[in-house]
């Protein structure tokens, strides 16, 4: 099965993600395989667990832009909620909503490196 495909299943809106890279599904491609290097350097649940809501913000902030980007739709809605509700002060069902989006970022991950 192809790294598309694959994605599609978990969630990811794959024609959108190539309308958005005009159709080149290679250079989509290329920037999916740059997605779990960026999600170790922009972590976020560290951050919450030092209750550094701050930062869990910005990089809440930060990766939601990079997964709508990439049309990783279900991290995308999850990190759009996180972002609002550490906003509204909201902290503890921030987290309830990062940690119980964390296994399919898991897995994204997992099949887009093993794509790699």
């Amino acid at each position: 099965m192809s790294l598309l495909d694959e994605l599609s299943g978990y969630g990811a809106d794959i024609q959108d993600g190539l309308n958005r890279f005009a159709g080149h599904s290679a250079l989509y491609e290329k920037m999916l395989k740059k997605f779990p290097d960026a999600v170790k350097k922009t972590e976020v649940q560290c951050y919450f667990q030092a209750n550094d809501f701050e930062q869990a913000l910005a990089n809440a902030h930060t990766l939601k832009g990079m997964t709508g980007n990439l049309s990783l739709t279900p991290l995308y809605e999850a990190y759009t909620d996180v972002v609002a509700l550490l906003r509204q002060g909201k902290p503890e069902e921030a987290r309830a909503i990062f940690e119980k989006m964390l296994p399919v970022q898991e897995k994204m991950i997992a099949c887009i490196q093993s794509h790699m």
